[in-house]
């Protein structure tokens, strides 16, 4: 029955909370963690969906708090680790695995909470779910709470957060979700997936070359280019939604998404290969296109104009191959992994690194997520790690505030001893009595 059911899930998720602040107590916070399997994506779960899917049980059973805050006073467990994880309300979802090779290793779908207050990692994720034998290789979030849509070698699906959270802590029985996507069923693997900034709309670039644009949740077809690109490696709309950009061999193309038709194509120059494409808005506000490449220098980073779809600037970051590129949600920042590991965050002004953190994996990173507010950044390879990397905080505003205070000081003292010099301020003009006062 229902109640039954709300139980047993209540259960589920008291004992993941009590387990978690078990960890919490023997172990220092950690910024860093291993989760067993090679990891291909990463995205931060927007809070909307948090609260009202994952930590629904906390938001609407004031029972369970009771009962944290009765094992706290006994002196069970901490309550410090509980508020923190209550308080917190941030997770990522993590995908990968195996494949389906016989290896052992599982492919999953993994929630990991958090903490902003600690800037670290749990060792062990608040849900794993295991979706047998296909290799979640790509997804996308949706921004409010319809779930993550992965793509998996021939089809894509879309899974539930509920789903996922209470499908147990170890579910190796590998149930497939029912929520296959019919228009994306036996079309092959795809290589990009995106929804717009509303959740309106959602495209998937494939393997074999073709772009498809739905809206959502409809599912209604937009577009269905069968011969976009030879392979489609990435795609990204616009802060409006107007456009789409699609990454493949060998150029980009710029999508009307309401027209469903191209207005542009931008080529490479010399030994450029596009990787990935982001869009994002200036300091003057000004929608702009970021182009993540490889040269034989090293990685290059292309600006674009959205207008004129003209190239604004190239800048190359050298001895750094570029194998994950995201932008920050406030475009300030741009991140870069390699293929040596390391993780380069980059002022998107200046184009200058602000923050390098050598060796962050021990391979190549794989994908890089900013979290929304733009004060910290995920990044996962390989080797099975997930890192999280607090934004460094620059002086700059505060060093050019302090050099015009020093110019302005300057010129003032400068222009009292001119003007005293010509006379026109004697040493006594505030004080100089007048005639009435003589009188």
């Amino acid at each position: 029955s229902r109640v039954v059911r709300n139980e047993s899930e209540t259960t589920l998720h008291r004992a993941r909370r009590q387990r978690t602040r078990r960890m919490a107590n023997q172990n220092p916070p950690s910024n860093t963690q291993t989760y067993g399997v090679p990891i291909y994506a990463v995205e931060w779960i927007p809070e909307v969906a948090v609260r009202s899917k994952i930590y629904k049980d906390q938001e609407n059973s004031e029972d369970v708090g009771d009962k944290d805050r009765e094992n706290s006073e006994d002196g069970g467990e901490s309550s410090s680790s509980s508020s923190s994880l209550s308080s917190s309300k941030s997770c990522i979802v993590l995908s990968g695995g195996g494949g389906e090779g016989r290896s052992g290793i599982p492919n999953v779908i993994l929630i990991i909470p958090v903490d902003r207050e600690t800037n670290s990692l749990p060792e062990q994720p608040l849900a794993k779910h295991v979706i047998g034998t296909d290799l979640p290789y790509r997804m996308t979030v949706h921004p409010r709470e319809d779930g993550v849509i992965c793509a998996l070698p021939k089809s894509c699906k879309l899974f539930d957060w509920e789903e996922i959270t209470n499908s147990g802590e170890d579910n190796q029985a590998g149930e497939e979700s029912k929520e296959v996507i019919k228009e994306l069923k036996d079309v092959g693997q795809q290589l990009a997936l995106a929804f717009n900034q509303e959740g309106s709309v959602l495209a998937a670039g494939g393997e074999d070359g073709t772009l498809r644009i739905f809206e959502w949740p409809s599912m209604n077809t937009l577009l269905n280019e069968s011969n976009a690109h030879a392979s489609v490696k990435n795609v990204a709309f616009s802060e409006s939604g107007k456009f789409l950009v699609s990454l493949g061999t060998p150029l980009c193309r710029v999508w009307d998404v309401s027209a469903a038709a191209t207005i542009a194509s931008l080529s490479k120059e010399k030994d450029e290969l596009f990787g990935y494409c982001r869009f994002s808005v200036d300091n003057a506000g000004n929608e702009v296109l970021y182009i993540a490449a490889n040269t034989g220098r090293g990685g290059s980073i292309i600006t674009w104009d959205t207008t004129s779809w003209i190239r604004r600037r190239s800048n190359v970051f050298k001895n750094n191959s570029i194998t994950a590129f995201n932008v920050s949600a406030d475009g300030k920042l741009l991140a870069i992994g390699t293929m040596e590991g390391d993780v380069l965050i980059i002022d998107s002004k200046r184009m200058k690194i602000n923050q390098v953190v050598k060796k962050a994996h021990l391979g190549l990173v794989t994908a890089l997520a900013f979290s929304p507010d733009s004060r910290c950044l995920v990044s996962v390879s390989f080797d099975s790690r997930a890192r999280l990397t607090a934004i460094l905080q620059t002086r700059e505003k505060r060093g050019i505030s302090l050099w015009v205070i020093l110019l302005f000081v300057l010129l003032y003292v400068v222009s009292y001893y001119f003007l005293e010099s010509k006379g026109i301020l004697g040493k006594n003009t505030p004080f100089k009595s007048t005639p009435q006062e003589d009188t």
